[in-house]
């Protein structure tokens, strides 16, 4: 395990910490009725995956999302306030509020988009690489999806052609064992997504995905072959959702104990360990948590204090442009 730096450690605690009190937040919002809408997928359990991934990343690189992208964005430096805005459906959001949840974006960022439908963001991925590549940079894009995305016809397609065309493109499986309701041993009958990678001739590993300092390494390594032009990579990460595939949803699918198993390996816990063993002072993780608290809050406020979009825009953000 490579020997990162106290502020880093410390940076990768904060983006974690942040996607979790986020989240948290969001669903507190929600079942306040504070929130439109009901298909909102949390990202709570999951946060060492967004986090190690982007914080692998340049700025100018691109990420393309699902529909559980909160975190994606967050982790590539999304601002809260603008998140907790569109999510409400307010004008200052990132989509001025017409977006939501499932299709939040920044393309400042280098985020193509949330996606709510299943695997579409395999397809999308290789275009971007394949536009830099063709521009002539270094950029990389990091795919996010999951264990029942990768049965989609687009994920076989989207490895094949970045394979293909040697691509600079990281595929990253967040493997939490369900496809909506469906246990992955219900509709896989491999051990192993990263094994699939095989069939493409690319390098595939399987990682903890509750690990962020393992999922930083493997991404790391992902992206420097991408960045030399030796292709794409597929990165699964096995990791844990902690609430139901939406938060309406009764989750009645898994058993209390397995639930409660979820928990028992926190990313953020043991990440907080990690931190003090290789010489983080506890206090300042408090002060991270203090600081993140304090953003959350802000962030809150600025959301409900903005103004809903006028309905005479309702034609608006239609076409280039921006006018209707």
């Amino acid at each position: 395990m490579r020997d990162y730096p106290q502020d880093k450690l410390l940076e990768l605690y904060r983006t974690m910490y942040t996607i979790r009190r986020f989240e948290e937040t969001v669903s507190e919002m929600a079942a306040g009725g504070l929130i439109p809408g009901f298909m909102i997928h949390l990202y709570v359990g999951q946060e060492a995956v967004a986090t190690g991934v982007c914080a692998a990343l340049r700025q100018d690189d691109f990420i393309v999302s699902t529909h559980r992208g909160h975190g994606h964005l967050i982790a590539k430096g999304g601002r809260i306030d603008l998140m907790m805005a569109e999510l409400m459906g307010k004008e200052a959001g990132y989509c001025r509020g017409r977006g939501g949840s499932m299709h939040i974006t920044s393309f400042e960022l280098g985020s193509l988009g949330a996606n709510g439908i299943v695997g579409a963001g395999l397809a999308i991925a290789p275009g971007a690489a394949l536009s830099a590549k063709l521009r002539g940079t270094d950029q990389v894009t990091a795919c996010f999806f999951g264990d029942g995305a990768s049965n989609q016809g687009t994920f076989h397609e989207g490895l094949n052609l970045a394979a293909t065309w040697c691509l600079p493109v990281v595929f990253v499986c967040e493997n939490n064992g369900y496809g909506f309701s469906t246990p992955r041993s219900c509709h896989q009958s491999v051990s192993s997504i990263a094994e699939r990678a095989s069939a493409y001739d690319i390098p595939g590993e399987t990682i903890d995905g509750d690990d962020v300092l393992a999922v930083l390494e493997a991404t790391e390594r992902s992206v420097e072959r991408a960045r030399k032009g030796d292709g794409p990579s597929l990165v699964e990460a096995t990791t844990h959702r902690w609430h139901g595939h939406f938060e309406d949803d009764d989750d009645d699918y898994r058993s209390e104990e397995e639930k409660e198993a979820c928990t028992e390996s926190c990313p953020i816990c043991r990440f907080e360990e990690a931190c003090v063993e290789r010489g983080n002072d506890a206090s300042a993780l408090e002060r991270v948590r203090e600081e993140v608290e304090a953003e959350v809050e802000k962030a809150r406020a600025f959301a409900e204090e903005c103004p809903e979009p006028k309905p005479e825009d309702d034609a608006s953000m239609i076409f280039a442009g921006g006018d209707a």
